[in-house]
């Protein structure tokens, strides 16, 4: 069964006390996001990582201060979490050239990156079976890609680990929001078993 790991918005102003909308503790995580992008690599795992790519007057900046303007430090993903054989897919329409890309860089311009004209058209084309999930926010663009995965109806795995939020009280109803929809919490280790092994290889 062909497995497709999300790796959610592991941009530099989201994870590091320097970052325009830094999500205390979220350094704390990036070693286990770099693992599991390793791990995917290595065992022919597609990687799709979505990234805010804003422009210097997107709506959202009404809401939240201004972060991951298109072609800034803060915008770029972490070192650590990138993959050699990457493409970016711009927050466009556009042809989609990932045949042979290890991770699948998603531009996006809200929190939900379904809203996104590619991502979609990615799906289709990886097919996956299962989607195992992790990142930043937990309660907002993780909860927002979490959604719109089990709407695929396939199984849908989210990192506990390997997961930041904002709130805890938040952070817990997005999680439990999740489970009462079909998905399942796992930790890395579980997470880069083989499914079958780890014990969620059969929801």
């Amino acid at each position: 069964m062909k497995t497709v790991f999300v790796d959610i918005d592991t941009q530099l102003d989201f994870l590091y006390p320097a970052g325009a909308l830094y999500v205390p503790g979220a350094e704390r995580i990036v070693p286990a996001i770099a693992r599991l992008n390793r791990h995917a690599a290595q065992h022919s795992i597609p990687v799709i990582s979505t990234t805010d790519a804003h422009l210097e007057d997107d709506v959202e900046f009404i809401t939240w201060p201004r972060h991951c303007v298109a072609g800034t430090i803060g915008q770029h993903k972490a070192d650590s979490t990138l993959l050699e054989k990457r493409v970016v897919i711009p927050n466009r329409d556009c042809d989609l050239a990932i045949a042979n890309a290890q991770q699948i860089v998603v531009e996006k311009q809200t929190v939900d990156a379904f809203a996104a004209p590619n991502l979609s058209r990615i799906l289709d084309h990886l097919a996956a079976d299962r989607y195992v999930i992790y990142g930043v926010v937990t309660e907002i663009c993780v909860l927002h890609a979490a959604r719109g995965l089990l709407k695929t109806g396939k199984p849908v795995v989210v990192v506990t680990d390997a997961i930041e939020g904002l709130k805890a009280e938040d952070s817990k109803r997005a999680l439990e929001e999740i489970r009462a929809a079909g998905g399942t919490l796992v930790t890395v280790g579980q997470a880069i078993l083989p499914a079958s092994s780890a014990g969620w290889g059969t929801l």
